[in-house]
Formats: C-alpha cells, structure tokens, sequence
C-alpha cells in the first residue's frame, strides 16, 4: 500500500467530514423533535408546507455519505467511490456557487424574508423559549429592535399599544431592545415598560431605535472581508478535496498499469 502517499491524508479527511456527518444529523434529529429549536423555527417560515429541519438533515446526509465515499475509497483503492467523491464535491461546489449568484440577484427577496422571518418571532416572542432566546440575542447582539424598528412589537399580543391590551407590557418593548448601562450589575428586565409612550427622541436615551434588517445589512458591510474569506476558504477546501481524490485515482490507475 506504499504506493498510495495520498491515503492518509483522504482516510483523515473522509472520517472526519463522516462524523461531522453523522454528529451533525443527530444533533438536528434531537433539535427538530417537538421541543426543539428548528421544530418552532419551521413554524414561523413561509416555505410552503416544506419544513427547512429537512434541509439541514440532507446536509448532514450528505456529509456523510461524501466521508464514507472518501474514506473507503482511500483504503480500498476503489477508484469508483473517489470519482463519486470528487464529482459530488464538484457538483456541490458549484451549487454553492450558483446559490452565491441567486443571493446576490435575488437579494431584494432575501431581504422580504428575513424581514418576514424577524416579524414572525415578533408575533410569537412569548410562546417559545427557544424562540425568545434567539431574537433576544439577536437584538443584543446587533444593538437593534425589532424588524425595521420597535414599532414592530405592536404585532406582537403582549406589547401593543391597543386599548384592549391588559398586559403590563403594553407600548413596550423586551428588555434585549434596552441601551445597556455599564454601571448596573443586575439586568433589569422591565426597562422596556411603556417606553414607546415617549417620543423617538426620548426613546433613544432608552432603547435602540434601529431596525435589526438595517443593522443586519451594516453587519455584513462591515464584515465583508471576513464573510467572504470563510466562503473562500470553505471553496478552498473542496478544491483541495477534489484534487486529493483525482490524485489518488491516477496513483492507483499507474499502479494498477505496471501489474
């Protein structure tokens, strides 16, 4: 087996991309069951009927049948399974790149949905923890307030300014909208109570008045160069692969000639 310099180095990476595979589709099996993340997150999309857990398990699938093509390929010398591994990779690669394409032409639409999905965790930020947890973060994290302004948590039954409304969160906004003050050491989760009764002006000595789209988009700007060196870097990768397997396949093909 001496011939084969590129066996270890394919055997590594098709074991590792096959139990990245398997731990990958497990994790998402655990977190689309009825309690889980994905399962309340499939509930607020417009896709249709179609449920995205699904999308992320074929991932994983997919992943997983790509490392055990290259690991056994490796070790068995089997010239089919690489070719299988290096055109799959190829071809993934390329849908890669013409969903890279779509995103940029079809942005506007891109755009309308992730306004649509933050409007739906609007609507249901208090019936699901996990749900509450990632737009709480999420405004947190982007110093923003709902979808294009705090405005928006009047879809949401808790903290609209209606008549109607007995809640005591009426014309407010979750804590995770509120200015942070360095000097309190103990969250206060009621600084968003009835601040939208106040003019702009003096909500934004309170909270943050910018939308999480908005801030999202600036993000993204900001952070272009590194965005975009992780999807380099990820093509890298699969080049990388592709050119292992097709290596290894002329290897063996020379091998097999001088029997």
């Amino acid at each position: 087996m001496n011939h084969c310099n590129s066996c270890p180095n394919t055997v590594s990476c098709g074991g590792l991309a096959g139990g990245g595979g398997c731990e990958f589709t497990a994790t998402l099996s655990d977190m689309s069951g009825p309690q889980g993340v994905l399962s309340n997150i499939s509930s607020i999309t417009d896709l249709g009927g179609f449920d995205p857990v699904w999308l992320f398990i074929v991932v994983g699938g997919v992943m997983f049948i790509l490392g055990f093509a290259g690991c056994i390929g490796a070790l068995r010398e089997n010239t089919f399974l690489l070719k299988f591994f290096s055109v799959f990779l190829g071809l993934i690669f390329f849908l890669e790149l013409t969903a890279g394409i779509l995103a940029f032409v079809f942005k506007d639409w891109i755009k309308d949905q992730l306004n649509f999905f933050i409007n739906n965790n609007v609507k249901a930020y208090r019936d699901d923890i996990d749900l509450q947890n990632l737009i709480d973060f999420a405004q947190e994290y982007w110093s923003c307030c709902g979808a294009h302004g705090p405005n928006d948590w009047n879809l949401n039954i808790y903290f609209n300014c209606t008549d109607s409304n007995p809640s005591r969160e009426r014309c407010g906004v979750p804590f995770s909208c509120c200015v942070k003050d360095p000097a309190e050491d103990v969250l206060n989760t009621q600084c968003g109570y009835d601040v939208r009764l106040q003019g702009e002006l003096d909500q934004q000595k309170y909270i943050y008045t910018k939308g999480c789209v908005g801030q999202f988009e600036k993000w993204l700007q900001d952070n272009l160069i590194i965005v975009a060196g992780i999807f380099v870097g990820i093509a890298l990768l699969q080049i990388f692969g592709i050119c292992l397997a097709q290596n290894l396949v002329s290897d063996i093909r020379a091998v097999k000639a001088n029997w």
